[in-house]
């Protein structure tokens, strides 16, 4: 048995620890049921579960979710639409996140993927101080993809 201080109280009578517990006005708590004999402490248990549960709040609070941001582009796109692209999709990567690059063919677009792919090709490059390449850009139906991840 360990007191309410953490003293070691020796091996005694499951009675005589619950009328300890009560006279200290805490409870009897089981902390090793495997061990032999089994170990039990005296402790506030409403107080050590309220413990707990702010120790995982705070846990919660710094783990960082990755999550999978999209920046799409077009075929013809313009210098300056590029750029403002590009430096979303930086925001994104110096965020801790992925970042899926699709670009968009409409209607006879299609028939020049290799214009789409050098503007994918493009951003690639122009992240590659940040960012890898996680999934290489491929053709899926109308729509070229590529997924970055930070370095």
């Amino acid at each position: 048995m360990i007191g309410a201080d953490g003293a070691q109280l020796g091996v005694l009578e499951v009675d005589v620890a619950l009328n300890m517990a009560v006279e200290a006005g805490l409870d009897l708590v089981e902390v090793a049921p495997l061990a032999r004999p089994p170990v039990v402490r005296i402790m506030d248990y409403g107080k050590y579960k309220f413990e707990q549960a702010k120790q995982a709040r705070q846990a919660k609070k710094k783990q960082h979710v990755i999550q999978l941001k999209e920046v799409k582009y077009r075929p013809g796109i313009e210098k300056h639409d590029f750029d403002t692209k590009t430096n979303r999709a930086r925001g994104f990567i110096g965020d801790g996140n992925k970042v899926k690059v699709t670009l968009m063919f409409r209607g006879r677009q299609i028939a020049h993927p290799e214009l789409g792919m050098a503007v994918v090709e493009r951003v690639a490059q122009n992240l590659a101080d940040v960012a890898k390449i996680e999934t290489a850009a491929k053709l899926e139906g109308k729509a070229l993809t590529m997924i970055l991840t930070p370095k």
